[in-house]
Parts: structure tokens; C-alpha cells; sequence
């Protein structure tokens, strides 16, 4: 155990489980021992006093669901940023403290380090914080100890049960972020909840029997924030917003109907925040490209190149919908799936693909200590009838797809998005798929392009 290790660096006081404590050698170890019944819990609490509870003089929205984190932290700090009210980020992409940018060592942190940069943040004079909160973080307690103004809830499709074991668990996990928002130490929280998801509308119900304060968005009529006359185009969407007895006609520079979900979250979030709607309407007209989110690769040819996260096959699903929508000639998708991660998914992932897409190229994601090839295996399971190929050098499928496309076709990079890294056996190599995707395209000669 480290322990001893940590005692001898100067540590004074031990706090552990009882379990714990039987495994040690207490005579032999010069520290004050602390036993709790919940480690995590214990470690939150403190790290929370020890920075003296950051989060209760900022206002703070959490944003936790299976799909659409990464964008709506992203756009809930660019509103916050275009009203003067400094926005911290915390998330998948990386951190954001002040003028600083942090790589993302994990989406949400764990206590001490979560307690330390909200503490990093109000010290720059931050106003606002911007975080998604993983599933793993919430039944970890990580996120213990932090008073959320409010709390985001996106969608919940597969995924994690590798770790939660049933939708259940899972379901239970990200509900238990926005039922606990009546209860913080220091003020409450508003749930902002996507009701035309299936989980959001039980959520919502559950929320409401229990006096939890809440806003609902989504397109149905009954949804406190609803989106209507929905238009996207490659340069971006557009759609009506009703709320709080009024219209506004939004703008947004990010396509699909994913993402003006995603808008619709934001402007909920930023609204609790302290931002007027107005103000929060006219400011997603600038709204930044997330990275690794449906993001156009650059490169002058007749055909489009997009790289996205998507990783579960609902947002492959959403995503190949959203370019299905552009009328292109033919989609061409590259994807794969993670190892040592929810194998029931990997089928799924592959009759999306066949379904929405023209010609899919099987590849590698991370293996980690799995075999690409088993990986593919699973994937093409789900593929029956398909028009498609494996290759499981990531590099050599891009290459071929770039290589494929022709005028007016539509070649789908999916899986890793933003990652520059990819995880195979124990080591990390280098590799971006904007930046393959890139080289292909630059290596490609034009006159292929037609």
C-alpha cells in the first residue's frame, strides 16, 4: 500500500476504511488514523473545506447525460463569456481557468483535483463555471460537495455498461446529479431536463414528485424551452425558440438537430446563470466550433470531410442522420469501436453504420488489451447486407475513404474526435484524426475529387 510511502513524505493523518486499516501494519505506520465508512465521500468533503467550498460564490451548471455534453458546456461558456461573466470549463476537450487552457486529464476530475480548479477559477475572477459531469464521477462522489445553480440532463442511450452493468444503474447515476439539487449545503439548483428523451421525461416526473425545481426543454409543446421550424445547412442551423412568453429566431453555426438540442440546454443553463435570453440568443450566432464534434476538416476539394466523437450508436445514428440531411451523393463512414469498454454496443455501432451510410470502412478506435480484430468481429455482427470493408490501421482507412470520395460525397471520420492519441496494448501513440484526415486530403491529387 502507499501509505507508509505517503507517511514518510510527511502525510500526518490517514484517512481510510476500516477494511483498509486491517491490512496495515498501524504500529509500524507514525500517523494519526481517520476511519470513515465511505472513502470517497470522506475525500470530497474534505477537499470541499480545504478549499473552502469554491463553488458556493460562483454560480455553476453541470451538464451530465450519454450525448451532447461536450457542446452544450462549450456553448453555455461562450454565452457566458459574450456577457462579461468569466466562464470556467471543465470537460472531455480540456480545462479552462481564466486565460489559462489545461489539457483534460479525464472529463470530470476526482475531488481534490475538481475542489482545486474551481478554486483556481474563482481566484482568476471567474463568475460562471461550465463542467460535465460523467456518470463515473457522479457514483464516485467526486462532484460531492459542489452546489450546482444548474443541472443539465441530456439524453441517456447505451453506453458505460461496461462499468454500470444495466441501464438502470446507469440511469440511476446521472439522476442522482439533478435529485440531489435540493439538498445542496449552500443553495439549490434548478434540473434542466430534456423531456422528449424517454429518461428525461421519467426523470422529469420524478423530479417534480420530489420539489425539485425544474425547466424542460425539447421540441414537444409542454417543454418549457421549445425549439420549432428546425432548419440546418452545412453552414449551420436555424430554428424558433419559445420561451418564458416569448420568440426569438436562433442562429447557430453548428449543423444537426442534435445540436440545436444542445442549443436549447445552453440557453436554459446560461438563462439560470444569470444571463438575459436575449443576450444568450444573439450570442450562439458565434458559437465555436467544438472541437472533434462534427468538425470540417479544411481542404479545398468537392467533397466534405467531417470528424466527430460519436461513440455509441445513437450518436452515430444522430450524426449520420444530420449528414444524410445535407442530400449527399454517398456517405462514407470510417469508425471502430473501444476496447475493454461496453462490448454489447459494438453490434450496434455497426447496424447504424450499414443503415445511414453508402460504404463504411471498420476500423480500429483505442484497443487498449483487446485485439483490433475481435473488436471488428463484434462490430461487423451487426452488419448484415452492408456495403463495407475492414481495415484496422486507422491511418490506412482514412486514407482509403478520402481516397473514395468523389464530387459531392460526405466521408464520416467517427469515434475519437478531438483525441490526439491512440491507446493500444499499455501504450498512447500520437494520432489525430483531423490531422490524417488532413494529409489525406493535401496528398490526394484534385482531379480525383470529381
Amino acid at each position: 500500500m502507499f501509505i507508509p510511502d505517503a507517511v514518510q513524505r510527511g502525510a500526518k493523518a490517514v484517512v481510510l476504511s476500516d477494511q483498509a486499516f486491517k491490512q496495515i501494519d498501524s504500529s509500524a505506520v507514525k500517523a494519526t488514523f481517520v476511519l470513515v465508512p465511505d472513502v470517497r465521500n470522506a475525500a470530497s468533503d474534505l477537499a470541499g473545506k480545504f478549499f473552502e467550498y469554491p463553488s458556493k460564490g460562483m454560480r455553476v451548471a453541470g451538464v451530465t447525460g450519454t450525448n451532447g455534453k461536450t457542446t452544450t458546456a462549450f456553448l453555455i461558456q461562450h454565452i457566458c463569456d459574450a456577457e462579461m461573466l468569466r466562464c470556467g470549463l471543465i470537460g472531455t476537450v480540456h480545462y479552462k481557468v481564466g486565460e489559462r487552457t489545461i489539457p483534460a486529464s479525464r472529463t470530470t476530475p476526482d475531488a481534490v483535483e475538481i475542489q482545486g480548479l474551481l478554486a483556481q477559477m474563482r481566484d482568476a475572477g471567474c463568475k460562471t463555471v461550465a463542467m460535465e459531469v460523467s456518470s463515473h464521477a457522479i457514483h464516485q462522489s467526486r462532484v460531492r460537495g459542489i452546489d450546482f445553480d444548474a443541472a443539465v440532463f441530456t439524453n441517456l442511450t447505451q453506453d458505460h455498461l461496461d462499468y454500470h452493468k444495466t441501464m438502470e444503474d446507469y440511469f440511476e447515476a446521472k439522476s442522482s446529479l439533478l435529485v440531489s439539487l435540493g439538498s445542496q449545503r449552500f443553495k439549490p439548483g434548478t434540473a434542466v431536463v430534456n423531456i422528449d428523451d424517454r429518461y428525461g421525461a421519467q426523470l422529469a416526473g420524478r423530479l417534480e414528485r420530489e420539489g425539485v425545481s425544474l425547466i424542460t426543454f425539447g421540441q414537444g409543446s409542454r417543454a418549457d424551452f421549445r425549439a420549432s421550424a428546425i432548419r440546418t445547412e452545412f453552414n449551420g442551423s436555424s430554428f424558433q425558440l419559445d420561451a418564458l412568453g416569448k420568440s426569438w429566431l436562433v442562429r447557430l453555426p453548428l449543423i444537426g438537430k442534435f445540436n440545436v438540442m444542445n442549443a436549447l440546454a445552453s440557453l436554459a443553463a446560461a438563462h439560470l446563470l444569470g444571463v438575459d435570453l436575449r443576450a444568450a440568443v444573439l450570442a450562439l450566432a458565434t458559437a465555436p466550433c467544438v472541437p472533434g464534434r462534427l468538425e470540417a476538416v479544411p481542404g479545398r476539394r468537392a467533397f466534405r470531410v467531417f470528424v466527430d466523437y460519436a461513440h455509441t450508436d445513437d450518436a452515430l445514428r444522430n450524426v449520420l442522420q444530420t449528414l444524410r440531411g445535407l442530400n449527399p451523393r454517398r456517405i462514407i463512414t470510417v469508425f471502430g469501436c473501444g476496447g475493454d469498454r461496453d462490448r454489447a454496443k459494438r453490434p450496434l455501432m455497426g447496424a447504424a453504420a450499414a443503415e445511414l451510410s453508402d460504404w463504411s470502412i471498420v476500423t480500429s478506435d483505442n484497443p487498449r488489451s483487446e485485439t483490433p480484430e475481435s473488436i471488428a468481429e463484434e462490430i461487423v455482427s451487426g452488419m448484415r447486407g452492408a456495403s463495407m470493408e475492414v481495415i484496422l490501421d486507422r491511418k490506412e482507412a482514412i486514407h482509403r475513404a478520402v481516397q473514395m470520395a468523389r464530387e459531392h460525397d460526405i466521408v464520416l471520420i467517427a469515434g475519437k474526435g478531438h483525441e490526439t492519441t491512440q491507446v493500444i496494448g499499455s501504450r498512447m501513440e500520437p494520432f489525430s484524426d483531423v490531422a490524417v484526415a488532413q494529409s489525406a486530403i493535401e496528398n490526394r491529387p484534385v482531379d480525383l475529387a470529381r
